[in-house]
């Protein structure tokens, strides 16, 4: 024998039942046929604590696992060689060094370092370099205009 589901009309202080549908009062989430022996059941807070543990545990396998891929890979010191103008921008020539263990890629910000300096800065990814090993490469960037400035460079470590 089915219930049928509650509808609009159902009995103040009633809701459907989880499994069946069957009007069921507010303090259960089953009726008496799917749960005939009255067993309790498991209260919000048990509940909302196990997916905030899941939750966490998850967090914290998600970090080890991304610390563990990015290790040993950096810092990388740089030097920028020279800036030459190019059309509307510089072509800029950075030297990156890797004095990690492990190949990687870093990313660089360039900035004005004059006083006047309108706070511009430009982001360049390098190539991967190898660990110990020292790449130069170039990039245009049209962040400062096309003319000559005293640029610095910075590069991050993942």
């Amino acid at each position: 024998m089915t219930s049928e589901p509650a509808t609009i009309g159902s009995p103040a202080g009633t809701h459907a039942c989880v499994r069946c549908g069957a009007p069921t009062p507010l303090d259960r989430g089953l009726c008496e046929e799917c749960n005939p022996l009255g067993l309790k059941d498991s209260a919000s807070s048990q509940v909302h604590g196990t997916v905030f543990v899941g939750v966490l545990v998850a967090v914290v396998l998600l970090a080890l696992v991304a610390r563990l891929a990015v290790s040993g890979i950096g810092p990388f010191p740089a030097d920028l060689v020279y800036a030459t103008p190019e059309g509307d921008g510089l072509s800029v020539t950075l030297q990156v060094t890797n004095n990690g263990s492990a190949a990687g890629q870093t990313t660089c910000r360039l900035y004005d370092r004059s006083p006047r300096s309108s706070g511009a800065s430009a982001i360049v990814q390098s190539p991967v370099v190898e660990p110990g090993h020292t790449v130069s490469f170039s990039r245009l960037v049209t962040a400062f205009g096309a003319e000559r400035r005293d640029l610095g460079v910075e590069c991050s470590s993942p």
